[in-house]
C-alpha cells in the first residue's frame, strides 16, 4: 500500500506545532470543572494499575483525584497517571469507522459498510488461501475480559491458529522462565513484601522512570535499612543512591548472576535444606559454573570483579531479601536463560515463600499479566493453558462447544507473523491495540509486510502509525469506556470501571468482536450481555488451572479493592504470597534449578560497528506513545528521542551536546540530538523507543535473527551501531521542531483523517 504524501510546510500550516495533542490551556480548562461523581477504576498505562478516582462531568472525563485508599499506590501517581485522563476526547480520536481511499487518504464510513467488507475479506482470502493465511494481532492494554475475548474469537470464529500479542515483547522470557523454575507465571510476592527485606536486588529494571510509584516500596525499604542493589549498564535513578551498582554489559546478565552464584557455593551462603528437600537440578547447575570466577565475570561483564563479591556478598549474607527484574534482562535472544540465572541466586538462598522474601517481574504493559493468563498468546489457552498439551485442549474445546480437532493448534509468535507476511504466507491481518511498526524490531521489515497484506484491518481509538497501512479502521474503546478486570503485575485482580461510554459513533471493543462473530457464524458461542458475563466464563474455565480465577467475583474485587489469584473458591481470601507450602506446580513438586550457560549477544561491537546500542523508556511516554505523544504535558518532558553518549565516547567522535548525530547499524541510520551525560557506559549509547517515522529506534534493532529460541522475545536490548556527527545542531524553529520531533499523525508524510 503505498504512501500519500503531504508536503511538511502544508501539514505545519494547517496543524501547526502543537495542534494534534491536548494543549495545557484546554486540560487546565476541563480541570477546573466541578465533577458530577467520582469513579475508581485504575491508570491505564503500566503493570502497576495505580488506583485513581476519574471525574465525570456531562458523560464526560474531566480530571482525576487520588485514590488514596487503594492499598499499592495510597493515591500516588506518575506523571503519565496524572495526565493519562487528558486523552479521553481528544481532537485525534476516532469517533467512527474509517476506509482507505487511495490518492485521497482516510474517509468515513458507516458500521455497516466496515463490518461487511472486513467479514467478506476475512471469508475470500481464507477460502482462497487457508484459514491460517488471515492473522491477528493483539495488546495487553486490553481487560482481562477482552483479552479472553479475543483468543476465543481467534480461535473459535476466525478459526486461525495465528494469534499472538504484543507481550511478546514484554513479559514472555519472565513467563517462560516462571514456568521452567516454578511451573507457573506469576511474580512471587505482593509489592508490600518489598519495604522489608534486608537486601534487593533490582537488575534491568529502570523503576524510577518506567515504574515510579513502585520507587516508593524501594524508598521504604532503603529508610528500614536494606542494602539496593541495581545492576543495569546506565546509571538509572535509583543506582545513584544504590549501595553497589554493577554497571555490565549489555547482554552479560547471566554471566554476571553465574559468577555471583559461584562466589555464595565457594563462601557456602547457601540454604542447604531448601536446595535439598524443595529444589531439583542443583547439582548440574553447580557444575556447569565451576568455571564462573570473579575473573572471569568481569572480563565477560567489564565490572570489576570486587564489586561483584561485594553484591554477592550483600546477598549471601541477607536473611531476606527480593530479587527485581524487567525488559533489561528480557530483551534478548538469550531472555529466558538471564530471567532463570535469577531465580538460581533466588532458589539457592532459599529466599521464597517467606515473609519479605521473594522475586518478581515488573509487567510493563496494563494488563500484561492477566493478558497472558488468559487469552491471546499463541502457544496458551485460557488458565495460563498449554494449546498444544491434549488435556488442556479438551477441556477448553469442551467449554467452548467445539470438537477438539477444530481447536487451532500452536501458532506463530508476533515478529514470526510479520516474516510470514513477507513471505506470502499471511495474506491478512486484524490487530487490536498493538503498534508494531513503533514496538518491533527493524520496522522497515514490518513495514514491508504491511505493504503485501492483500486486507489489514485494526480496532483503535486513535490512529496508529501501524493503522495508516489499514484498509479499514473500527473505532473502538478507551480502558475507562468499558467494564472489566485487569491483573497487576503482582498477581492483584483489579475492577476497571465504565465510567463513560465511546464518543460519536464509536463502540466498545467487545460490541466490534461480537459482531464479527456473529457475522462469520458464531453467534451461539458469543451470547454475553456484559463484561461480567465474560469475566464469569473465564472463571468457570479456569478452574482448576495455575491461573485459577474461580473463586473471584467482581463484588468480591470491588469489597477488598483487589484479590490475587489463585483464588479456587468464593471463600478463599487469594494468594498474595505464592510457595509458603513449598509446593511447586512443577512435574515433581519442587523448583528447578536451570543450566544457564553464558551465550553473546547476537551482536557484538567489531570494527565497522564498534558501539553498543541498546533502547528502553522514558518517564512520560508510554510504549509506542500513541497515546501519551498527544498529551501535550507529557511531550514537553521529553519532546524527541535523545541519543545518550558518554562524554568520553562523545569526545573521541567530536559529538557535543544538541549535535544531530547518525547511528548507522546492519538494518537502517537514524539521526538523533546528542544527549551527553556520564550515566551511561563509554561503549555505548541509548535510544527511547516511543517515537516513530525518522524518530523510530526500532528502525535500527535487531528482528528475526534475534530472537529468543523458547520465549521468541526480539533481541532489543543490544546491538552494534557506528556513529557520527551530520554537521547539524538540534533544531530550534518551531515549525521544523514540531515536523520532526512530534510526528504522531504525520511520521511517514500521510495524509490527516477526518473526525
Amino acid at each position: 500500500m503505498a504512501t500519500l504524501p503531504v508536503p511538511v510546510d502544508e501539514i505545519i500550516a494547517k496543524w501547526g506545532p502543537h495542534k494534534h495533542y491536548m494543549t495545557k490551556e484546554s486540560a487546565k480548562a476541563r480541570a477546573s470543572q466541578t465533577p458530577d461523581e467520582l469513579v475508581k477504576t485504575h491508570c491505564c498505562f503500566c503493570g502497576l494499575q495505580c488506583g485513581i478516582k476519574l471525574k465525570i462531568k456531562n458523560k464526560k472525563v474531566v480530571g482525576f483525584e487520588p485514590w488514596r485508599e487503594f492499598p499499592f499506590n495510597e493515591g500516588r501517581l506518575c506523571p503519565k497517571g496524572v495526565q493519562r485522563y487528558m486523552q479521553d476526547n481528544h481532537p485525534d480520536r476516532l469517533l467512527q469507522p474509517i476506509k482507505r481511499v487511495e490518492g485521497v487518504g482516510f474517509v468515513p464510513i458507516e458500521w455497516e459498510e466496515a463490518y461487511s467488507t472486513v467479514v467478506s475479506e476475512i471469508k475470500r482470502i481464507q477460502e482462497q488461501y487457508g484459514r491460517n493465511a488471515f492473522a491477528m494481532l493483539s495488546g495487553v492494554s486490553l481487560s482481562t475480559e477482552k483479552s479472553y475475548l479475543v483468543g476465543k474469537f481467534a480461535r473459535v470464529a476466525l478459526k486461525t491458529a495465528n494469534l499472538d500479542y504484543n507481550g511478546r515483547l514484554c513479559m514472555v522470557s519472565a513467563g517462560a522462565g516462571n514456568k521452567k523454575a516454578f511451573g507457573m507465571d506469576r511474580s512471587s510476592n505482593s509489592w508490600a513484601d518489598l519495604a522489608h527485606a534486608e537486601v534487593i536486588i533490582i537488575t534491568g529494571a529502570n523503576i524510577s522512570e518506567c515504574f515510579p510509584v513502585l520507587t516508593y516500596r524501594i524508598w521504604e525499604a532503603r529508610d528500614n535499612g536494606a542494602k539496593i542493589i541495581v545492576i543495569d549498564p546506565r546509571v538509572i535513578p535509583l543506582a545513584r543512591t544504590a549501595d553497589v551498582h554493577l554497571p555490565l554489559r549489555s547482554g552479560t546478565d547471566t554471566a554476571l548472576m553465574s559468577t555471583m552464584l559461584k562466589v555464595l557455593i565457594d563462601n557456602d551462603w547457601l540454604d542447604h535444606d531448601f536446595i535439598d528437600n524443595y529444589t531439583s537440578g542443583w547439582e548440574e547447575t553447580a557444575k556447569t559454573i565451576e568455571h564462573c570466577t570473579l575473573e572471569w565475570g568481569e572480563k565477560i561483564t567489564g565490572v570489576p570483579k570486587e564489586l561483584i563479591y561485594k553484591a554477592a556478598e550483600m546477598w549471601g549474607k541477607a536473611k531476606t531479601s527480593f530479587l527485581v527484574h524487567a525488559r533489561g534482562i528480557e530483551q534478548h535472544r538469550k531472555g529466558v536463560l538471564n530471567v532463570l540465572s535469577c531465580i538460581n541466586l533466588v532458589l539457592a538462598t532459599g529466599r521464597i515463600g517467606k515473609p519479605y522474601c521473594g522475586y518478581g517481574t515488573i509487567t510493563g504493559q496494563g494488563n500484561g499479566q492477566g493478558g497472558r493468563e488468559h487469552g491471546h498468546k499463541c502457544d496458551q489457552l485460557p488458565g495460563n493453558r498449554d494449546i498444544e498439551n491434549p488435556e488442556h485442549r479438551q477441556i477448553v474445546a469442551d467449554f467452548w462447544g467445539i470438537p477438539e480437532s477444530e481447536l487451532p493448534r500452536k501458532g506463530l509468535s508476533a515478529y514470526e507473523i510479520i516474516d510470514a507476511i513477507n513471505k506470502g504466507e499471511i495474506k491478512g491481518l486484524l490487530s487490536i491495540c498493538f503498534n508494531p511498526i513503533i514496538t518491533l524490531p527493524n520496522n522497515k521489515y514490518v513495514k514491508s509486510a504491511l505493504e503485501k497484506l492483500e486486507f489489514y484491518t485494526g480496532i483503535d481509538f486513535f490512529l496508529s502509525e501501524t493503522l495508516r497501512h489499514a484498509n479499514i479502521v473500527l473505532a473502538g474503546s478507551l480502558q475507562e469506556e468499558e467494564e472489566g478486570t485487569t491483573t497487576t503485575s503482582e498477581g492483584r485482580v483489579v475492577r476497571i470501571s465504565g465510567a463513560v461510554t465511546p464518543p460519536g459513533k464509536a463502540k466498545r471493543d467487545i460490541e466490534i468482536l461480537k459482531e464479527l462473530a456473529k457475522r462469520l457464524g458464531q453467534e451461539d458461542k458469543f451470547t454475553y450481555s456484559c463484561s461480567e458475563d465474560i469475566f464469569n466464563e473465564l472463571r468457570e474455565i479456569s478452574k482448576g488451572s495455575y491461573a485459577d480465577y474461580y473463586g473471584i467475583t467482581y463484588e468480591k474485587v470491588e469489597k477488598n479493592m483487589g484479590v490475587f489469584w489463585p483464588c479456587p473458591s468464593l471463600d478463599h481470601p487469594g494468594t498474595p504470597r505464592l510457595w509458603e507450602d513449598r509446593k511447586f506446580k512443577t512435574n515433581d513438586g519442587k523448583a528447578h534449578f536451570n543450566p544457564t550457560p553464558y551465550q553473546p549477544p547476537v551482536e557484538e561491537p567489531d570494527a565497522d560497528y564498534p558501539v553498543v546500542l541498546t533502547t528502553g523508556r522514558v518517564v512520560s511516554q508510554y510504549l509506542s506513545g500513541t497515546q501519551t505523544r498527544r498529551i501535550g504535558k507529557l511531550v514537553d518532558i521529553y519532546p524527541e528521542p535523545l541519543m545518550e553518549i558518554h562524554p568520553e565516547l562523545a569526545a573521541k567522535y567530536g559529538i557535543e551536546e544538541g549535535d544531530l548525530v547518525r547511528i548507522t547499524t546492519r538494518r537502517n541510520s537514524a539521526v538523533f540530538p546528542a544527549n551527553v551525560v556520564v550515566t551511561i557506559r563509554k561503549d555505548s549509547v541509548f535510544v527511547p523507543y516511543h517515537w516513530g517515522g525518522v524518530n523510530a529506534a526500532n528502525q535500527l534493532t535487531v528482528g528475526l535473527e534475534g530472537l529468543d529460541p523458547i520465549s521468541k522475545m526480539p533481541e532489543f536490548k543490544v546491538c552494534a551501531c557506528k556513529i557520527e556527527k551530520t554537521g547539524e545542531k538540534k533544531a530550534k524553529d518551531s515549525a521544523e521542531y514540531a515536523y520532526r520531533s512530534r510526528d504522531v499523525l504525520f511520521a511517514d508524510g500521510d495524509t490527516p483523517i477526518p473526525n
